[in-house]
């Protein structure tokens, strides 16, 4: 005999075992007094198993996150759910809103958790999610993307030395994952002082929307799900082993003025290598940029117009398997290409 599962509670709503609901989280009003909610997406297995939360647009203009939770949404094999799945497509509703990272109180929501019902907005915002969001989860994945004019290689960013969150890092199937320490305030951070296991994964660039990223993104998702029981595992190919970097640094313009690069996202670089160069508009000069050690392009800036000191190359260090990794990130760009379809139960792309 099947023991049917308890509701699961929310801001004040029960959502019956095999049930899914759309709920609005209240937040504080606009200034045109127009009610506002945080949109929480709440799929409550039948069967027993771990509570999961998939956030998007922590930063308001970070959009592939938006689109990945949508055809996450969409994916039939969810009517087979075990435990509970919590997605929240845009958590700085107000950001998305504006076409802004930040709120309108500029404040970065990713540095404002835990947060506080009596605080600044963000941080009554921060505490909402928290209290009726991530408490209740064992598990989360936070959907970014690089800030505005700066685009990011698909990777996840975790804590690789705790065992289980390293095994869900790889389970994720992106090639490179990069080992980030905990920044105070992040939604990553706190979860994790609640014994929250978090991925990070970041691809493409604010208010864009990039589908080999959208891709990859559900993809990983995917898999994260079957390794922790939430989805019937399949057959498939044993996935290529990622590399890891334990270290990362970005390189910033010597001068201002006119950025053109020499490597993309992926580029494999040795130490004092010609990156990049930075043009002096009006007399030509050109200030050349170098690579600082050996390593693999993970971010760049993608904005013409530069600034002396402003970040133009995220250098991610890597040991001697620099050949493998440009191998493997051209295979990963061909098997997430939008003219591929992936042998999958995913929705089209549309």
């Amino acid at each position: 005999m099947t023991v049917l599962r308890k509701p699961f509670e929310i801001a004040h709503h029960s959502i019956k075992p095999g049930e899914r609901q759309l709920l609005h989280l209240g937040l504080p009003r606009l200034i045109t007094n127009n009610p506002i909610g945080l949109p929480v997406h709440v799929l409550h297995g039948r069967r027993e198993g771990p509570v999961l939360f998939v956030s998007a647009a922590v930063h308001g203009d970070e959009l592939n996150g938006v689109e990945i939770i949508r055809r996450l949404l969409a994916i039939k094999s969810l009517r087979a759910l075990h435990g509970t799945l919590l997605a929240a497509p845009m958590v700085n509703v107000y950001g998305t809103l504006n076409n802004s990272r930040y709120l309108p109180d500029r404040r970065d929501l990713n540095r404002s958790f835990p947060g506080s019902g009596r605080g600044s907005m963000a941080s009554r915002l921060a505490d909402t999610f928290m209290k009726e969001v991530v408490k209740q989860c064992n598990y989360g994945i936070d959907l970014h993307t690089g800030a505005i004019n700066r685009s990011n290689l698909p990777q996840i960013r975790a804590d690789l030395d705790d065992a289980e969150i390293n095994e869900l890092a790889h389970a994720f199937g992106v090639p490179v994952l990069l080992n980030a320490g905990l920044r105070e305030g992040s939604l990553r951070a706190v979860a994790a002082d609640r014994g929250v296991k978090v991925l990070v994964y970041e691809a493409g660039e604010a208010l864009r929307l990039d589908e080999v990223s959208i891709r990859a993104g559900l993809h990983g998702i995917l898999n994260v799900m079957r390794a922790i029981g939430m989805l019937k595992t399949r057959r498939r190919r044993k996935p290529s082993e990622p590399f890891v970097a334990r270290s990362s640094s970005w390189v910033r313009a010597g001068d201002s003025g006119l950025f053109h690069a020499r490597i993309d996202l992926g580029g494999v670089v040795k130490q004092g290598e010609h990156i990049g160069s930075v043009f002096d508009p009006v007399t030509g000069e050109e200030d050349q940029v170098l690579a600082p050690f050996r390593g693999v392009i993970i971010g760049r800036n993608v904005h013409p117009l530069v600034h002396e000191g402003e970040a133009v190359f995220h250098v991610a260090r890597f040991g001697n398997e620099l050949r493998d990794v440009a191998d493997e990130l051209e295979s990963f760009s061909q098997e997430f290409d939008p003219d591929v379809i992936l042998p999958t139960d995913e929705p089209p792309v549309v």
